[in-house]
């Protein structure tokens, strides 16, 4: 990692928008400079179905981090997800010229370059490029090859794409708050970052991060990620059966989640009776508190069967040794993970991003639902493989965050498209 750099997550989020300014200290923890966040009303289920109020919400949260930090913010690393979000493995394989020279790093440079010109389906993108491993003259199962001789260098990678109007309208509300996005990150790849360790990941792990408008699943075994999968459920459908089967508004909805919600019914006393204000001119209205658990533990119970089913889909349901790590605004409600291991048979455990954390607003950051937000600060403190050396960006007054242009191949197409496009408007929405 390095460590003169600040680096801002920005995670575009269904409920939510937060925004986290971090800096790495000299012990390898992050420095937590600001935090900002605002309310989400322009995404659905991780899209944006409205630019201007997605736009509004970002330069809230971005006006609250800056005031905190003292640092003027000019590129984020932004978060991506969503149902549309699609993951593919791929092989790829190049000759090279002479055997008996050592492979470096442009060898292996080019062979991840080619996969991002590996045709995707109609209207779609990549997003990235993630190599599982590498083939040397039939030599199979290296992590590593630079450094190795021979004449066939093969990989074996996987590819996560998404539709290109949904990343062109994150790009067009970044650019709308005046800020510039450096990179599109999957959002349970940014949550692992945060939430995961290296033992977990080497020896087997499946992350399960429940957000407002999805499920996201990320599957790490021997130290690499292996399956990437979105259930297009979340916390909202919870919200919204809690409405109807309790008939409350919305807004009492959420707070009932969220205070008094339990995703195990076996867990609360029959006679817990909880009291809410009625409408004007209305007496108060009682809910017992095992009729809203079980509600929920329905709706959980379904994303849970979900999650199993897509861990069998990945052939690792047997080589999880990790369990499941549970993150995520949905993770915090009141037995959460009993009720995993109830319905998995896996053991499992809630995934804090604290133990990334040193100094700042620790206590405020440290829950599971800004593990995405802190991840993607991890991924921009992180070396970025296969691009040029930091570009530095004069600043007067604040600090701003400098950038690092994209280089990947996709990116390049973008850039072009932009140009041929910046004197008649943006993307369409």
């Amino acid at each position: 990692m390095e460590n003169d750099k600040i680096v801002v997550g920005l995670d575009i989020g269904t409920t939510k928008v937060c925004v986290i300014v971090g800096k790495l200290n000299d012990f390898g923890k992050i420095n937590i400079l600001g935090f900002g966040k605002a309310l989400s009303d322009g995404v659905n289920r991780g899209v944006v179905v409205n630019i201007d109020k997605t736009v509004e919400a970002i330069r809230t949260a971005i006006a609250e981090a800056e005031q905190q930090s003292g640092v003027e913010i000019a590129v984020v690393h932004v978060g991506i997800a969503g149902e549309h979000i699609r993951s593919m493995q791929h092989k790829g394989l190049i000759t090279l010229a002479n055997p008996e020279v050592e492979i470096t790093s442009d060898e292996v440079q080019r062979l991840h370059a080619d996969m991002f010109r590996v045709a995707t389906p109609p209207g779609t993108e990549i997003v990235h490029v993630l190599p599982q491993e590498y083939t040397v003259d039939h030599q199979l199962g290296i992590k590593d090859p630079i450094g190795m001789s021979g004449v066939r260098l093969e990989g074996n990678f996987h590819i996560v794409t998404c539709q290109t109007t949904a990343a062109n309208n994150i790009y067009k509300c970044v650019r709308k708050a005046g800020l510039e996005a450096r990179e599109l990150v999957l959002e349970p790849l940014a949550s692992s970052y945060a939430t995961l360790s290296d033992d977990e990941k080497e020896a087997g792990v499946c992350l399960v991060d429940i957000g407002g408008g999805t499920t996201d699943i990320a599957i790490f075994e021997n130290g690499i990620i292996r399956h990437t999968a979105v259930i297009p459920f979340g916390g909202n459908i919870i919200t919204e059966d809690i409405r109807q089967g309790c008939s409350v508004m919305t807004r009492v909805a959420e707070q009932l989640k969220t205070k008094f919600g339990s995703a195990l019914s076996t867990e609360i006393k029959d006679d817990d009776v909880i009291t809410i204000n009625g409408l004007p001119g209305r007496p108060p209205k009682e809910i017992r508190r095992i009729t809203l658990a079980k509600i929920i533990q329905s709706r959980m119970e379904e994303i849970i069967e979900f999650v199993a089913a897509e861990i069998k889909h990945s052939g690792y349901e047997k080589k999880l040794v990790g369990g499941i790590v549970v993150t995520g605004g949905g993770s915090q409600l009141q037995h959460t993970r009993q009720l995993i291991e109830f319905v998995t048979g896996i053991d499992a455990r809630v995934g804090f991003p604290g133990e990334h954390l040193a100094s700042g607003i620790v206590d405020e950051v440290n829950v599971p639902m800004y593990a995405t937000s802190v991840g993607l600060v991890i991924a921009g403190l992180q070396p970025q493989e296969f691009s040029p050396a930091e570009q530095e960006v004069q600043t007067k007054g604040t600090p701003k965050v400098a950038a690092r242009p994209q280089t990947s191949f996709i990116s390049k197409i973008k850039e072009w498209f932009e140009n041929q496009v910046a004197n008649t408007g943006d993307f369409i929405e």
